[in-house]
C-alpha cells in the first residue's frame, strides 16, 4: 500500500504545540466537560452518578440506544440500526471507503478538500478522478465536469459539504444533481459533512437525506465542539452497506467508549443549545475576520456562510514559498496558520477563525505585520 503522508495532519503534530496564538484549528471553540455537564438541568449531577457507577466494559459496540437516537434525529430516513459509532468522522470515512473500493474500482473525489477523502480510496488501489473545484465559482466543483468523469463502472464519489479548507457549501438543488449523475450508474455518495453549516437559511442537506446510496459520516469534533473523545458516526439508508461497516468495525476498532459514547449522547441531546452558543461564535468571529479582510489589502478572501473553517488568499505572496511564509510566521511571531500547500493549494492559508475573540484579533493582527516583513 502506498499511503502518503496526510498534509494538514502531519502540519499539525509538527507545529501545533509550539504555537502561542493558535489561528489554524477548525473545531468552534472547544467545550469544557464543565460547560457540557451544565447543558443539564440538573448540572450534569444525575449523570456523574450513573457514569460512576457504570462498570467500564466494552459498552454498546455500535453505540448506545441513546447516541444512535440522537445521530437518528439528524435526518429523516435512516434507520438507528444502520447508525454506526466510529472514531471521529475520520474513522467513519476510512470505514466506508474500506467497505466499498477495491483495486481497481473507479473513485471521483472532490479535489481539493480533505486528503483523506482522495487519497485513501488511491491507496487502496483505486482509480481515482479529481473533481477539482474553482475559486472563481466559490470553491465549487462543475457538473458538466462530474457528467463527464462519470463512468459505468464508477464506484464512489468522496465529498465534503461544507469543505475542508474552504468553508464552501453545495446546496441541496446542486447535490440533487449529483445524486442524479450517481444514480445513472449506481455509484454511493460519501459525504463528510463535519462542517456542518449553522446558517439557517442555508439549503442544505445530508446526502443520506437524498440518496439511497449515500453514506453520510460526522462527528462531534467540530461544529458541536467536543473535539476530545473522538466520536463520530456512519449513516446509511442502505442496510447491505451497514452490514459491511460492521465488518470493518470488528477488524478496526470495536467500540468507542463507554464514557465517550455517554459524552457525545449528552452532548447531542442538548444539540439546540450546542449549536445556539456555535452560531453566536461564528456570528461574532467571522465579523472579526470579515472587518480584517476587508482592511488588509494584501489579503482576499471567499467568506465561509457561518461554517467553521476559512481559506485566505496572499495576494502577493510567492506561491512556492508559501510554507516558508508559515513556519517563519510561527517561529517570529507565534502564530500558527496552515499553509494552503498542505492541501495543494500554495497561496492560500486555512485559517480557524472559531476560537476566543482575543486569540483571533491578535493572530491577524501579529499575520499582518509579518505580511509586510516577510521578504
Amino acid at each position: 500500500m502506498n499511503l502518503v503522508q496526510f498534509g494538514c495532519e502531519d502540519w499539525l503534530n509538527t507545529w501545533e504545540k509550539s504555537a502561542e496564538i493558535d489561528i489554524a484549528q477548525s473545531t468552534i471553540a472547544s467545550l469544557t466537560l464543565d460547560e457540557i455537564l451544565e447543558l443539564e438541568p440538573d448540572g450534569g449531577d444525575a449523570f456523574l452518578v450513573k457514569i460512576r457507577k457504570d462498570t467500564f466494559s466494552y459498552g454498546w459496540i455500535e453505540g448506545s440506544p441513546d447516541f444512535k437516537g440522537e445521530v437518528s434525529k439528524l435526518y429523516h430516513g435512516v434507520k438507528e440500526e444502520n447508525i454506526l459509532s466510529a472514531n471521529g468522522a475520520t474513522g467513519a470515512n476510512f470505514m466506508a471507503v474500506l467497505a466499498l473500493v477495491a483495486p481497481g474500482d473507479h473513485v471521483i473525489a472532490q479535489y481539493p478538500t480533505y486528503q483523506q477523502l482522495y487519497d485513501w480510496p488511491k491507496a487502496l488501489g483505486a482509480e481515482v478522478d479529481y473533481w477539482k473545484v474553482y475559486e472563481e465559482d466559490n470553491w465549487s466543483p462543475r457538473l458538466d465536469e462530474l457528467r463527464e468523469m462519470i463512468r459505468p463502472d464508477t464506484k464512489l464519489i468522496c465529498i465534503n459539504n461544507a469543505a475542508q479548507p474552504t468553508g464552501a457549501l453545495l446546496n441541496r438543488d446542486f447535490l440533487n444533481e449529483v445524486v442524479k449523475i450517481a444514480r445513472e450508474v449506481g455509484a454511493y455518495i460519501l459525504s463528510d459533512e463535519v462542517y456542518q453549516p449553522l446558517n439557517p437559511e442555508a439549503e442544505y442537506s445530508p446526502i443520506v437525506d437524498l440518496y439511497e446510496r449515500g453514506i453520510s459520516t460526522n462527528s462531534i469534533s467540530k461544529t458541536y465542539s467536543v473535539p476530545g473523545i473522538r466520536v463520530g458516526w456512519a449513516a446509511t439508508p442502505d442496510d447491505a452497506l451497514a452490514d459491511e461497516l460492521r465488518k470493518i468495525r470488528d477488524y478496526s476498532m470495536i467500540c468507542t467508549g463507554v464514557f465517550d459514547d455517554a459524552v457525545a449522547a449528552l452532548v447531542l441531546k442538548h444539540k439546540d443549545k450546542v449549536l445556539a452558543r456555535a452560531r453566536g461564535i461564528i456570528s461574532r468571529n467571522l465579523s472579526i475576520l470579515r472587518d480584517w479582510v476587508e482592511g488588509e489589502p494584501l489579503v482576499s478572501m471567499i467568506y465561509p456562510d457561518m461554517v467553521s473553517v476559512s481559506f485566505v488568499k496572499f495576494e502577493q505572496l510567492d506561491p512556492t514559498r508559501t510554507e516558508e511564509f508559515a513556519v517563519q510566521l510561527l517561529q517570529e511571531k507565534g502564530v500558527l496558520i496552515i499553509p494552503g500547500n498542505r492541501f495543494d493549494m500554495p497561496g492560500h492559508a486555512r485559517i480557524g477563525y472559531c476560537t476566543n475573540e482575543k486569540t483571533l484579533q491578535t493572530g491577524l493582527k501579529l499575520l499582518s505585520e509579518f505580511l509586510r516583513e516577510f521578504k
